[in-house]
C-alpha cells in the first residue's frame, strides 16, 4: 500500500470533520474559539486519530466507517491541548510549533491555557454525545472515556509532563527516562490504538495484541523525537532544534548516543510490527505506520 496516500486521505478526513465539529464563530467567544482553532488547524500530522482509525479498520475491514471520525477528532483535540500547554513559558517556553508562532505568543498565556482547557473538555463532549460514537452502546462509550481519561491524567500524559519537568538539570536512569516517555508520549498513543480496538469490537486477545503494538510504537515515536531534536533542522521540525539539550532534558541520545538511539528505535518498530502477526492484511496500515514513524523527518 502507499502509506503517504493513506495518511493524506485520512488526515484530510480528520481536518474536514474538525471544521464541522468545532463551535462556530459568531458570538462573544470568538477570540477563544479562534485560539482553539489556531493550534488545532496548524498543520498536524494527525497520527493519533489515524492510529485509532487504522486499528478499527484492522478489525472491521479497510472501508472506513464515518462514525469513527468524531472519536478520532477527540484524540486530536486532546493532543493539541497537550502541545499548547507544553509550549507555555512555565513548561518548555517554545516560540514555534509546526513552523508557526506558538499559541501563547499570539493569544497570551491566559488565552493559550484556556484554549488548551477548551480543547480537552470539548474532546470529552464529543465522546459523550448521544450520537458519538455511533458504533457503541453506552457501556462501550464509557470504556472509551475511561481509557482516555486514564491515559491523559496523573498516571499518563499529565503525570509524564510532571516527571519530565522534574528531571531537568539532573542525571536520570534509563528506568526513569522510560517512565517519563511511557507516560508523556506513549500513553496517548496507546489509548489511540485501544480506542480503535474498542470501536472495532476487538476480542480480548486482539485488544492485548494491539495494546502491545501501541506500547512499542509509542516508545519508537519518542525515541525518534529525541533523535530529530538532535539531528533535525528548525525548518524540518517547525520549532527550534536542540531544545532538549538547551533545557538539559533527559533523552535517549544523551544516554545511548545517536547510533545507539537509532538502533533502539528500529528495534521498537520491529517489535511493534511483530505484535500484529495474528492480523490479516487489513492491519497493513498499522504495519506501515510503524515504519513511517521510524523514517519521519518532522
Amino acid at each position: 500500500m502507499d502509506i503517504k496516500t493513506y495518511l493524506a486521505n485520512r488526515r484530510q478526513l480528520v481536518d474536514d470533520t474538525l471544521t464541522q465539529l468545532l463551535p462556530p464563530p459568531g458570538n462573544q467567544l470568538d477570540r477563544h474559539v479562534e485560539s482553539m482553532n489556531y493550534s488545532l488547524q496548524a498543520g498536524g500530522k494527525r497520527v493519533r486519530p489515524i492510529l485509532c482509525m487504522a486499528a478499527a479498520e484492522a478489525l472491521l475491514g479497510r472501508e472506513l466507517d464515518p462514525r469513527l471520525l468524531p472519536v478520532a477528532c477527540a484524540l486530536e483535540c486532546i493532543h493539541t491541548y497537550s502541545l499548547i500547554h507544553d509550549d507555555l513559558p512555565a513548561m518548555d517556553n517554545d516560540a514555534l510549533r509546526r513552523g508557526k508562532p506558538t499559541n501563547h505568543t499570539i493569544y497570551g498565556e491566559a488565552g493559550a491555557i484556556l484554549a488548551g482547557d477548551g480543547l480537552l473538555t470539548f474532546a470529552f463532549e464529543l465522546l459523550s454525545r448521544d450520537d458519538t460514537p455511533g458504533l457503541l452502546p453506552a457501556g462501550g462509550r464509557l470504556r472509551l472515556i475511561h481509557l482516555l481519561a486514564q491515559a491523559i491524567g496523573p498516571l499518563g500524559m499529565v503525570g509524564g509532563q510532571a516527571l519530565d519537568m522534574a528531571a531537568e538539570d539532573r542525571p536520570i536512569s534509563l528506568a526513569e527516562l522510560q517512565m517519563i516517555h511511557r507516560c508523556k508520549t506513549g500513553a496517548l498513543i496507546t489509548a489511540s490504538v485501544q480506542t480503535g480496538a474498542v470501536l472495532g469490537q476487538a476480542s480480548e486477545a486482539q485488544f492485548q495484541a494491539l495494546t502491545a503494538y501501541a506500547g512499542h510504537l509509542g516508545l519508537a515515536f519518542q525515541i525518534v523525537d529525541d533523535l530529530l531534536n538532535v539531528e533535525g533542522t528548525p525548518e524540518q521540525l517547525g520549532k527550534a532544534a536542540g531544545s532538549d539539550a538547551h533545557h538539559r532534558k533527559a533523552t535517549y541520545p544523551a544516554l545511548f548516543g545517536v547510533d545507539g538511539t537509532r538502533k533502539l528505535a528500529q528495534e521498537s518498530v520491529q517489535a511493534a510490527i511483530s505484535e500484529l502477526v495474528g492480523f490479516d492484511r487489513n492491519a497493513d496500515p498499522l504495519r506501515h505506520l510503524a515504519e513511517y514513524i521510524y523514517r519521519r523527518t518532522c
